[in-house]
């Protein structure tokens, strides 16, 4: 299954907003330093990796965390009050909550007698 959003892959998006944030951090007007729209694509990467891996099957619990991880981190640049230990758990708890959730609807693949 090929990812689209409005008909264009995710990395063509990331593209378009890595460009359009290279503009802003030129316009000091704007506001937008250099590490600050490193953090935001951090974010964006993130949230892409994360759609990508919900709508990837089969599911790979681990690919969703991943993304989760990246976007927490890419957060906490800009404020939100977690500490490094606090991701880990929290990316954790989520491995442990998936794996419960997905757990009763995979079943292993049977051999072929060949």
């Amino acid at each position: 299954m090929k990812i689209t959003i409005f008909g264009r892959e995710p990395a063509a998006w990331l593209y378009a907003l890595q460009a359009l944030l290279a503009f802003a951090v030129t316009v000091p007007a704007l506001g937008i330093s250099a590490e600050m729209s490193a953090w935001i694509m951090t974010i964006a990467n993130g949230l892409m990796a994360a759609l990508v891996a919900v709508l990837t099957r089969p599911f790979v619990v681990s690919a969703l965390t991943g993304a989760v991880q990246t976007v927490l981190t890419g957060l906490i640049a800009f404020g939100l009050p977690m500490t490094e230990q606090q991701v880990g758990a929290a990316v954790a708890a989520l491995s442990v909550i998936l794996g419960l959730i997905l757990r009763p609807n995979v079943s292993p693949v049977e051999e072929s007698g060949h």
